[in-house]
């Protein structure tokens, strides 16, 4: 039997290869949804700063405070859209994302605490949840990431309109919805707290079968 010309034989072989699949480019961490991420961090001491002024009761600079903290609450749903988008979710943003919002909010209901137009008990129980949840991610992060749940999100929205209501220089007639949606974003913060705690456990447990350790 006479061999195969080598062009011929290369063909074949070609044929029978399997095909190469080209890797994944990796997404830069340096990207425009992270950049919006770090500009909310930004933006926590510029939003403190207009909220003293006066001692919290200058009209003017309550309501620029006000627009602070509403522009840089809008960037947390642009970085993630941005992200989903465009197929920019980076681990870093995974965790950035969640202490921007925890810096934002926190600054704001510590504010409202010390200018005594909102109660201590309430800017420590969201406290307490919120730096539980970032302690637990990295508890878990050798194992996994766990992103935001829609109960997460839905948290983070009332928290960001109970705060605004506050924040902004209302008549005391608003007091009842004031409370109505801090109330609600109490109840959302506490829940969607213990179901943090417990995807965490399930993932730190998944992951120690796996590894072993």
């Amino acid at each position: 039997m006479s061999a195969l010309p080598s062009d011929a034989a290369d063909e074949g072989l070609a044929r029978d290869a399997p095909a190469q699949v080209p890797e994944p480019t990796p997404v830069p961490t340096l990207n425009v949804a992270n950049l919006l991420t770090l500009s909310r961090l930004v933006l926590v001491p510029l939003f403190v700063a207009a909220l003293f002024v006066g001692d919290g009761h200058d009209t003017t600079w309550r309501a620029l405070a006000t627009g602070l903290f509403a522009i840089a609450s809008a960037t947390d749903q642009l970085d993630g859209w941005v992200a989903r988008k465009y197929g920019l979710i980076t681990d870093f943003g995974k965790i950035a994302d969640p202490i921007a919002d925890k810096a934002l909010t926190g600054a704001a209901l510590v504010g409202l605490s010390v200018l005594g137009e909102l109660g201590w008990w309430v800017t420590i129980v969201i406290a307490v949840r919120e730096i539980g949840v970032t302690l637990l991610r990295f508890w878990v992060i050798r194992h996994g990431v766990i992103p935001a749940s829609r109960g997460g999100k839905a948290k983070t929205m009332a928290q960001i309109a109970a705060i605004t209501a506050y924040l902004l220089p209302l008549p005391a007639g608003a007091d009842p919805v004031r409370w109505a949606l801090m109330g609600l974003a109490l109840v959302l913060t506490v829940v969607t707290g213990v179901d943090y705690l417990v995807r965490a456990v399930r993932l730190r447990a998944a992951g120690r079968r796996v590894t072993g350790s």
